[in-house]
């Protein structure tokens, strides 16, 4: 079942730009919204994470949890994402960005 999508994409290649808007809608810059199902939610989140280059991409979309929602991280960042018993909080580096992986696979502790 299709469901909203809400995606921010900061500095990131110009053709991710382009692919995004073939599926979303870019309310301004930078910032995307659509419905699609969760195949393609899926698809288009691993594409982006393999081509944010120097930017971060953040995905939010509908889950069942206590949140209603659930998020995904890719690309460099001073935020992550961390599991706080069944809430997802956002934690921050002091130090410079690191490239990292998205939280979905990463699973932080």
């Amino acid at each position: 079942m299709p469901s909203m999508i809400t995606l921010s994409a900061t500095a990131v290649p110009d053709h991710l730009r382009g692919a995004l808007t073939r599926w979303l809608l870019e309310v301004t810059p930078e910032l995307y919204v659509g419905t699609v199902s969760a195949k393609v939610r899926d698809e288009l989140w691993e594409a982006i994470a393999n081509c944010t280059g120097d930017g971060i991409a953040v995905l939010i979309y509908p889950a069942d949890n206590e949140q209603g929602f659930a998020m995904r991280i890719a690309g460099l960042r001073r935020r992550h994402l961390r599991d706080f018993e069944g809430l997802t909080l956002i934690s921050f580096n002091s130090a410079q960005p690191t490239a990292g992986e998205d939280y979905e696979t990463a699973k932080h502790p």
